[in-house]
């Protein structure tokens, strides 16, 4: 009796060990932390570690996706179309939020901060509830890096968006896009906060107007003309 218990416990323990190498082999046990298995995704999302230095002058849409396509080549990601998180206004003015692609996105971590469109900007309100998953620690450059953010000096949470909360364009008479990014001069910009906080609001994408569009007024307001970018496909 003794010695049937003994092999059953054996067996047991012998099942559970292949078991275990199993998953570990696959990628499936605890604490692989890709839930999944497999590679992390690469990265299709950023915030660019620079502006392009013109201030809100950014050579229009095309000169802004230029940048995030330039920073995004030199961290071996340039295989990817990439286009700034921004929206114009006035005729033909285009939403932010229809020139970023599908979705999921990834940053240079692998590290998904939205699966799609909606869950980024909160469509509705039992997504708006979960939220996206951009914070300070999340939102960080092409090269990997957390910026600066309050509490840090200097203080560059400020990223350019030009955008109402939901990513789309303003429809008023007012400038919020320094003269659809080519001006660093008159006017001013919508801007998010990356690491959400500080401004009345925890937007990452509009929080308040810029100074102005000069360089020194993006500083000033508390950012460097920094942008979002996002891998379209």
């Amino acid at each position: 009796m003794k010695n049937t218990r003994y092999i059953l416990g054996a067996a047991i323990l012998l099942m559970s060990a292949c078991m275990a190498f199993g998953q570990a082999k696959d990628g499936k046990g605890k604490g692989d932390g890709k839930g999944k298995g497999g590679p992390p995704p690469p990265m299709s999302f950023f915030v660019t570690s620079v502006g392009k230095g013109n201030g809100a002058d950014l050579g229009g849409l095309a000169g802004a996706d230029a940048h995030c396509q330039m920073l995004a080549a030199a961290a071996g990601r340039g295989s990817s179309t990439w286009h700034a998180y921004l929206s114009t206004q006035g005729a033909g003015a285009v939403n932010a939020r229809d020139r970023i692609g599908a979705g999921p996105w990834a940053n240079a971590k692998g590290q998904v901060i939205a699966a799609n469109v909606a869950e980024l900007h909160g469509d509705t309100l039992e997504i708006a509830r979960m939220g996206n998953r951009i914070t300070k620690t999340s939102a960080i450059n092409e090269k990997g890096e957390v910026m600066n953010g309050v509490g840090d000096t200097p203080n560059e949470h400020d990223i350019l968006t030009g955008s109402q909360p939901d990513g789309r364009a303003y429809t008023d008479a007012a400038d919020h896009t320094c003269n659809n990014w080519t001006s660093s001069g008159m006017g001013t910009a919508q801007l998010g906060h990356f690491d959400r906080m500080g401004g009345g609001n925890a937007s990452w994408n509009s929080v308040h107007p810029s100074q102005g569009c000069s360089q020194p007024n993006l500083v000033a307001t508390g950012g460097a003309g920094k942008l979002y970018c996002f891998a379209i496909n």
